[in-house]
Order: structure tokens, then sequence, then C-alpha cells
């Protein structure tokens, strides 16, 4: 496809230069031609900045100091001039048809649904692959559709989502971009906060490959430093709590997110107990940890956990979101 709407894809890179190149290779190789794509090499100190000279006009390139993946992305969101604009981790890949297929789904959709979000093939080192939506509890019954409580079901699970989002430029300008401040998290963030202005369109088939980090990737990081992630997390729904229009729009949430903080902290406390220098404090925690793991297994099986609520996209029909919600 050459007609369309421009999208804009954005990598963010910093020290891959041995896996950039497939990752910008899977954008070039998309069914959909309209796009521009932008990297931004957030200070990289390996070979990356000469494998992106190998590409020449083929994308537009911009150095930075190392800022972080929120201020990487930002910067390639404002040097972006597509109305759609899409995110690409520079160690994983797009499948041929995604932006294809999730510009179709936006455009069946109105200016109220902020994004469209597909699944995705996760590749772990150490077990078997599944799908993000298998991953985050997510099953719509339809191959597309309206993703109707969206914020609900983030107030309780992580989906991943840079690498798999579409996101309308308006709704981006709306929310401010990535908090930049965030070194972990900066996604979940963003989806929160884009949540609060429609339903997201969905594409159940994975149209992308994450892979799990390597040793200096920040996923990697991330799972090391537990603790602080945790802090992350409990800011995050800390800041969206004060948000002034929770309770217009969503009424539900304001409750179903301080029962999720609550729990959140629950985890900080125990994640403290866990990395305790005296061995009784240590196991305690691993005993809490241990049980608090088995109380998320049976909410998951119980009436009251949150499923998606989703509506299918019809052959030929174009859809309201802000009606659907």
């Amino acid at each position: 496809m050459s007609d369309g709407p421009l999208v804009s894809a954005v990598v963010a890179t910093y020290n891959r230069a041995n896996v950039v190149a497939t990752a910008i290779e899977s954008i070039l190789t998309q069914t959909y031609k309209n796009i521009e794509l932008i990297v931004v090499d957030d200070g990289s100190t390996d070979d990356t900045p000469a494998v992106l000279k190998r590409y020449n006009t083929s994308l537009q390139v911009f150095y930075q100091r190392n800022g972080g993946p929120g201020a990487a992305r930002n910067r390639g969101i404002k040097a972006a001039k597509g109305d759609i604009i899409a995110f690409l981790d520079s160690d994983d890949v797009w499948l041929p048809s995604k932006i294809e297929r999730q510009v179709a789904v936006l455009q069946r959709l109105d200016e109220s649904v902020p994004c469209c979000l597909c699944s995705a093939h996760l590749r772990f080192v150490d077990r078997p692959t599944l799908t993000s939506f298998q991953n985050a509890l997510l099953n719509p019954p339809d191959p597309e559709g309206l993703w109707l409580n969206v914020p609900e079901v983030l107030t309780n699970r992580f989906v991943l989502f840079n690498q798999m989002v579409a996101v309308r430029r308006s709704a981006l300008e709306k929310v401010g971009g990535f908090n930049e401040r965030l070194r972990f998290l900066e996604d979940y963030d963003l989806a929160l906060r884009l949540s609060l202005l429609g339903p997201f369109g969905f594409i159940r088939e994975p149209l992308a490959i994450w892979h799990q980090g390597s040793e200096s990737s920040l996923s990697t990081e991330a799972h090391q430093q537990m603790t602080r992630l945790i802090e992350l997390e409990i800011g995050i729904r800390e800041q969206l709590l004060e948000r002034p229009d929770l309770d217009t729009d969503h009424p539900n949430l304001r409750r179903q997110m301080r029962a999720a903080l609550t729990k959140t902290r629950r985890k900080l406390r125990i994640a403290r107990l866990r990395q305790s220098q005296s061995w009784e404090t240590s196991a305690f925690g691993y005993v809490l940890g241990t049980l608090e793991r088995c109380a998320d297994a049976a909410r998951r099986r119980s009436p009251w956990f949150i499923e998606m609520k989703t509506t299918p996209l019809l052959e030929g029909a174009t859809y309201s979101g802000a009606a659907k919600n």
C-alpha cells in the first residue's frame, strides 16, 4: 500500500549495533509503503552509528546524549511528520503486514480511538514462546475490534505496548508523549494515559516479535532492580489517582486503582523483605511472595477478575469509539 496516511516509525536505539539493522529491515519491508523511518541514537558508544550510515537516504537519524528511552522516543515524535506514529525497539521486529493492518483498523475508527494495539510473539531465552495478549490474559473473541475497558484492565496488569502500538499523533499530543523521568515502565505510563482518552482498536493476531533482552538491556536491568520497578509502578498509579477527571469519565476506576495500589505497596514490602541481609527476614519475604502469587492465581479464576470487554469490527462498517465506550 502506498496511499493512506503517513506513518512515522520511530526506533530508539542504544548500543545495538548487532541487531538494529534487523529492526530497520523489518520496517523497510512493510507492505504499507507510506512510512517515514526515524532512528534516534541515544548516545551509543559502539558501532551503531556506522550501521545506521549504511542506510543513507532510507531513514532519518538523530544523535543525542544518552537520556533514556522516553527522551529518545520523544525526540523521534518531535521530528515525525506522520498522522500515525509507531515505535519499535531496536532488538525487536515487526512482521510485514503490521502497519498496513493497523492503519486499516484506525481508518475505520474515529479520533476518539487513540491507537491500535496488536499482539506479538514473545521469545524468551528460558521459557516457551507465547503471545503478548496471552501473557496479559487478554482473550478477545474476535480477530479485530474495539477494546472498551482499557483503563480498568491496565490498572490491574501490564500489556506489552511500545512495539505493538500505532498511535494517532493527536492523541500523543494530548497526553504529552513519554514521561522522560521514567527509565523503566515509561510505556506502561503512556498506555495508561492514552487509555483515558477512549477505547483502543485491537488486532488479536501477533504482528511483531519481541525478544527477551540481553544482559545489558533495559528489560534485564529492570528485573535486576525489582524494588525500583515496583516503586515506579506505585508512583505511576499515585499520579493517575491525582487526576480530577478520573471520577467523571471513569467512575469505577478510582476504586480499582486504589485497590491495585494497595496490592503494589504490599509487593514492595515483600520485595524489601526478600532483599534483607537477615536470613530469617529474607525467608519470610519469600514465603509471603509465594502466598501473594497463590492469591493472584485465585483472583484470576474468580468472578471479579476484570476481563477484556470488546466489540467486533464488522466488514465494511465504521465506528465511533465514543459511542461504544
